[in-house]
């Protein structure tokens, strides 16, 4: 068994017109180092901790832990489309493991993955289906949400899994750091809108560009300084880095779910992500990171952020 890590943010602004060139190829740059360490790592399995935003898991039954023993990826801005490689087996496997370590999960054998788990995959593989991948929800926006604490449970419950196996494992974290886009919420969303979010009623094409549109639209006024979300927290972002690096994750215990949305945002929750994933290399024993980028991106709404990881 060997881990290594692979923890980024991601957004749809990067496959949608708007953001300068400038920022785009820092950004890509940044990318392509993380490429190069998971390239020369050569992993046979990923597994991945990702989000949703009410593409896959909706208010009618919204589980804080699942893992997907099948995947399809519904193709929202420009992504994959269809199915990932998901070894069933292991899949299974995994849950079982979870579960045997007392952390509550779900299992999907037949989950919805939308640019959240998969614009990572082909960011740093070229496409989704390149690698074998378990992937694994973590409900960051659906409120109410557990403790982070629980996040770093599953982590570190997925970790001793992987640890038995006879295989090179990425383990990747996708999302965060302190944004606050336009997410509805159950208090705020219109009938429509509410329908969605609750029952998992499809978008049409044209509900998929005006949501394309208005995500543009934000995104030109929060750059612009003419916007009402919550500003980018740099401050925190390098705080929740400083501590991810020095591997002091039990610090994260201590981090309410109000300080959470009070210092990063609404969707920041995205970092529990980030906090299973290093919690499963932990598993593995003390981490050294590497590849280290951050950028306070107002043209993405967030605070984007890539660690690459391998124990010491």
């Amino acid at each position: 068994m060997t881990l290594a890590l692979c923890c980024m943010s991601h957004s749809p602004l990067l496959n949608l017109p708007g953001p300068s060139r400038d920022l785009l190829d820092d950004i890509e740059g940044a990318i392509a180092r993380a490429r190069t360490f998971v390239e020369g790592y050569d992993p046979e399995l990923v597994v991945i901790f990702s989000p949703d935003h009410y593409n896959g898991f909706f208010y009618k039954v919204m589980p804080p832990f699942c893992i997907g023993m099948r995947a399809n990826g519904v193709g929202d801005y420009g992504t994959h489309a269809g199915p990932l490689d998901v070894p069933e087996d292991l899949a299974s496997e995994c849950a079982k493991a979870v579960l045997g370590a007392g952390v509550d999960v779900a299992v999907s054998v037949g989950m919805d993955v939308d640019h959240g788990t998969v614009q990572p995959l082909e960011k740093l593989f070229g496409n989704a289906t390149a690698r074998p991948v378990i992937p694994i929800f973590v409900n960051a926006i659906a409120v109410p949400l557990g403790p982070l604490h629980r996040c770093r449970a599953l982590g570190t419950a997925v970790g001793a899994y992987l640890a038995s196996l006879d295989k090179r494992v990425l383990v990747v974290g996708s999302g965060g750091l302190s944004h606050s886009p336009p997410v509805p919420t159950l208090a705020t969303a219109p009938p429509a809108v509410l329908e969605r979010i609750v029952d998992g009623r499809p978008m049409t094409p044209e509900q998929r560009q005006a949501r394309q549109a208005a995500v543009i639209d934000a995104a030109k006024s929060f750059a612009g300084g003419q916007s009402e979300l919550q500003p980018l927290n740099p401050v925190w972002d390098q705080q929740f880095l400083e501590i991810i690096d020095e591997g002091r994750l039990a610090d994260l215990d201590q981090w309410s779910n109000s300080f959470v949305v009070h210092e990063g945002g609404g969707s920041a929750h995205e970092i529990r992500t980030w906090v299973a994933a290093f919690a499963a290399l932990e598993a593995a024993g003390p981490y050294q990171t590497s590849v280290r980028y951050y950028k306070p991106a107002a043209e993405l709404i967030a605070g984007f952020a890539i660690r690459t990881a391998v124990p010491t």
